[in-house]
């Protein structure tokens, strides 16, 4: 592990992040009562009668997850990379479970809150950082490079898929090729991972019936069936189109009787439809500023392997937020995921914030000298 030498105080824009993650989860804690309230006293199960149920555990997740993102802020980030062998073979492990019993799993599953394949996503990010950085300039190699890259990935997208959760692998894929790029691959790389991931994902996508039936729908229009693949499509785009400028008011929403799950995949919809353009706008404000203010933690870090981590971790939640909210526009074809921080979902916010803490940890260890908290003044 690298010498150690005492931390520097946090940059200005890792505090930033940090109030910007404040301010995710505070608006999500908010639209998660006020899209679930009505789920929770119709759809029967253990929160019947509980309308407080999902933002009660929610909050639990929250509290969680910030002790998680305080705990790991304070340990050196460069701790992982030693056990990173440990951290990929936990990772499969958790990967090969969910794969061989997740259909299984997720009739088990409490309001759809545990997916452990999140504590997966984070593991493969770090050590797929050590591996590129391990590799150095080989990574410009087919041979050295892409091909066993392109193994690793395939193998964790693959086990994903099976589970099935085809939109957590296609965010893997997009974040750890981002990663890649960031390492050093050059743009004939780029090209082949791009025309040959690209192939294997319409074939994953096509494969399956249920997938293949929703590109369809997409590709036509959800209104050639408004009641199967594009119910959800019309469902989410009549929200928005509802909200107008400045919505109808927290807890007005009609949408969230109609859409399924609104606090989870439908989150994006329900904050359109409530709090109008003006209040969707502001989500995404918040996401670019996450991009922005976390890509300058990444390019100050001094260390190759805490610029790929940062930058891996910054993608994470900015591909998956791009995702759910393309899905709610009808802007991809509709695939389940959730909206990051935001959305219900104890796994995904516990893991998330996770990510922040190690994120601030590299701004406070890793940064470079001259990339203190003294300087930029964003």
């Amino acid at each position: 592990m690298t010498t150690s030498r005492k931390p520097a105080r946090l940059p200005v824009a890792a505090w930033g992040l940090l109030f910007i993650v404040l301010a995710l989860v505070v608006t999500g804690l908010v639209m998660v009562y006020s899209a679930s309230y009505a789920f929770a006293l119709t759809e029967g199960g253990p929160y019947e009668g509980r309308p407080a149920y999902f933002f009660q555990r929610q909050a639990i997740f929250a509290l969680g997850g910030f002790l998680s993102l305080f705990i790991l802020w304070r340990v050196d980030y460069r701790l992982y990379r030693r056990y990173a062998v440990h951290i990929l073979v936990l990772t499969m492990l958790i990967l090969l479970v969910m794969a061989g019993l997740g259909r299984w799993l997720v009739r088990l599953q409490t309001a759809r809150s545990v997916q452990p394949v999140e504590l997966a996503k984070l593991g493969a990010m770090v050590y797929i950082a050590v591996w590129l950085q391990a590799k150095g300039k080989q990574i410009r190699k087919v041979n050295l490079g892409l091909i066993p890259f392109a193994l690793l990935l395939g193998v964790m997208a693959g086990l994903i898929v099976i589970q099935p959760d085809f939109s957590t692998a296609v965010v893997l894929v997009a974040t750890a090729t981002a990663m890649f790029f960031v390492a050093g691959a050059d743009m004939k790389q780029l090209l082949i991972a791009f025309l040959f991931g690209g192939a294997a994902l319409v074939f994953v996508a096509m494969v399956a019936p249920y997938r293949s039936e929703r590109i369809r729908s997409w590709l036509q229009s959800p209104l050639q069936d408004v009641l199967g693949s594009g119910f959800q499509s019309i469902q989410s785009l009549a929200a928005l189109n509802k909200g107008g400028w400045l919505g109808m008011g927290l807890g007005q929403s009609q949408q969230k009787f109609a859409i399924y799950a609104p606090h989870t995949d439908g989150m994006f919809a329900i904050i359109g439809e409530e709090l109008g353009f003006v209040g969707a706008a502001s989500i995404i404000c918040l996401y670019a500023l996450w991009t922005w203010r976390g890509f300058r933690i990444a390019l100050r870090v001094e260390d190759p392997y805490g610029m790929l981590l940062a930058v891996g971790l910054v993608s994470w939640v900015t591909l998956q937020a791009v995702l759910h909210i393309a899905v709610v526009t009808a802007t991809t074809p509709f695939t389940g995921t959730v909206l990051p921080f935001v959305s219900y979902g104890g796994s995904s916010m516990m893991t998330s914030l996770a990510s922040v803490g190690i994120l601030l940890n590299i701004s406070r260890v890793g940064l470079r000298p001259g990339g203190s908290a003294g300087s930029g003044r964003a």
